[in-house]
């Protein structure tokens, strides 16, 4: 009867956090309207094979992530909860193995569940796992690399080893086809310690063989099928997506080598106190329990990896998180009987609880001490909803400091607040940038009358093309990352009009139909910045602007 309780509990945390929320936000630019619609093109044209964004061809990532997404749109229809659910499905396939590899490493069914729950509850995995990008479903494919690895190499028979690696390969070839040889690397590296440590390289050299068969095996007819289709994909694929994402003066998103320290550590949030003594216990039992050194290896060998690499992105280290579930479980359920970091613990998300809703209530709402307060005077219950949900984290905390011993498992529901609040919490500054669903609605019925369609940034596109389902979207004056799509293929060359071409471009098309043009402003720009013919109409709402010409005779 307890057993079902607790498993009531812990079904309606998940539901509370992870489902019941993603209906309800608006679908962020550039990230989510772009996964959207991609995966709402390839299901209107039937194609699994070539992705396509605005009818562009789109290489910038293989294409099993959004076959994830496809079938959550197949199932759930064109809306916001399926953008979503594929990263969420991803992430809960993750931290059923974290239980899995857990369980299998300490044999012990409390470490086991604990394990899941800090994982799904820890703030960047959270944050990510409901958000739509592919990093959740890169994820769990090293994750089940890793899992599959870990069972190979404990087998106590040649068949079972034989299907250890075979499943290592499988899981490896589909995170290749999910995102890149990125999937290959992680895994080498994270065991690398373990091997070196255990002295297992025969095994592996062995068995090996069986893993890159498998992988060989499972992404070879996609790989055959697209270069058939586009033999210009590899060659784009493996020299600008990983050569120069990752190596070149010129990468994206390039950072320091500390980068990724302070989001590991506010990732960890709710359960942040557990994170120094959980790597030291690791590093400390590092000879005595292999598994411990399987796990610190995981987490320090592709963090040392991306810390390298030129261009960063916090979504990188989302595979780090799942060993380091573990690790902070482990290290958590050896300290029941001193609860002196279970005590610190509760008082840093007081502490972070209190100083955010001070920050929102003091700083950021409209009556605030800043200069330009993040709310406007028309806000004040989205900032009183905003202080509500960080204080809810702030007295979840403090909850956890009564009897310490027995409730501190109750941080995981730090984040509830967040979870039902953020949705209306979002400033008008930010949903007048970042959210165009939104000024979509308010200028449907001209974008539903236009035969032509042109917007200067790929997200703002993204999400007109999404909400009205057409994917004829021309991109003016900025190709952004359709560069490589629309410069090297004929058939996409009427898919973007520069800035000079416009007014020639404008007077010839709006013979045949209304045309909108859709406009993300710079904050300091306003539409008469705009060198454009004068249009018939102009919407504005924040920094989205539409220039609405009518048809001429």
């Amino acid at each position: 009867m307890k057993s079902a309780k607790y498993s009531f509990v812990l079904l309606l945390g998940f539901a509370l956090l992870y489902l019941l929320p993603l209906e309800f936000r608006a679908l962020w630019q550039p990230d989510e309207t772009r996964y959207a619609e991609i995966s709402r093109e390839m299901l209107a044209a039937g194609n699994w094979i070539v992705p396509h964004f605005l009818d562009v061809r789109y290489f910038e990532k293989p294409v099993a992530g959004y076959w994830i997404n496809n079938l959550s749109q197949l199932i759930f229809g064109h809306n916001n909860f399926a953008v979503r659910f594929g990263s969420v499905f991803s992430i809960t396939l993750s931290a059923l193995m974290v239980c899995w590899l857990a369980l299998r490493i300490w044999r012990d069914k409390t470490v086991a569940v604990l394990s899941g729950v800090i994982f799904l509850t820890c703030l960047l995995v959270y944050g990510v796992g409901t958000y739509a990008v592919l990093d959740p479903m890169i994820t769990l494919w090293l994750v089940a690399a890793m899992c599959s690895f870990w069972l190979g190499t404990h087998a106590q028979t040649t068949a079972g080893k034989a299907g250890g690696y075979i499943l290592l390969g499988l899981a490896c070839g589909m995170g290749v086809m999910t995102k890149g040889f990125l999937a290959l690397a992680v895994p080498v590296l994270g065991v690398l310690p373990w091997v070196i440590a255990q002295k297992r390289w025969k095994e592996v050299l062995l068995f090996g063989p069986l893993a890159v068969l498998s992988a060989v095996v499972i992404t070879l007819p996609w790989a055959l099928a697209i270069a058939k289709a586009e033999p210009t994909f590899w060659n784009y694929f493996f020299w600008v997506e990983h050569i120069q994402r990752f190596a070149e003066k010129d990468a994206q998103h390039k950072a320091p080598f500390w980068y990724y320290i302070p989001f590991l550590i506010a990732g960890c949030l709710p359960w942040l106190a557990l994170l120094p003594g959980a790597l030291k216990r690791s590093w400390q039992e590092r000879s005595s329990e292999s598994g411990s050194l399987y796990l610190l290896g995981w987490v320090v060998m592709p963090l040392l990896f991306f810390s390298i690499a030129k261009g960063k992105l916090p979504t990188y280290i989302l595979p780090c998180f799942a060993p380091l579930a573990i690790l902070l479980a482990r290290h958590a359920t050896q300290l029941l009987a001193s609860t002196r970091t279970l005590k610190i613990n509760g008082w840093i998300n007081v502490a972070f609880g209190g100083i955010c809703t001070l920050a929102v209530l003091v700083v950021l709402a409209p009556w605030g001490v800043a200069k330009h307060p993040l709310y406007a005077s028309h806000e004040v219950l989205k900032a009183i909803q905003a202080a509500v949900a960080f204080l809810v984290w702030a007295l979840v905390g403090y909850l956890t400091l009564r009897n310490n011993a027995r409730h501190w498992q109750w941080a995981a529901i730090c984040p509830l607040g967040l979870a039902l609040l953020v949705g209306g919490v979002i400033p008008d500054k930010v949903i007048d940038s970042k959210h165009p669903q939104v000024f979509i609605d308010v200028v449907r019925p001209e974008l539903e009358s236009s035969r032509y369609i042109l917007a200067d940034s790929v997200g703002v596109g993204a999400g007109i093309a999404w909400e009205l389902k057409r994917s004829d979207i021309t991109m003016y004056a900025k190709p952004g990352e359709l560069n490589y799509g629309l410069t090297n293929f004929a058939d996409a060359q009427d898919n973007f009009v520069s800035r000079e071409d416009f007014a020639s471009w404008l007077a010839e098309h709006r013979q045949q139909g209304n045309v909108s043009l859709v406009l993300l402003l710079s904050k300091d720009k306003v539409p008469e910045d705009q060198d454009v013919p004068p249009p018939d109409n102009i919407y504005r709402k924040g920094r989205f602007v539409l220039f609405f010409y009518e048809k001429t005779p």
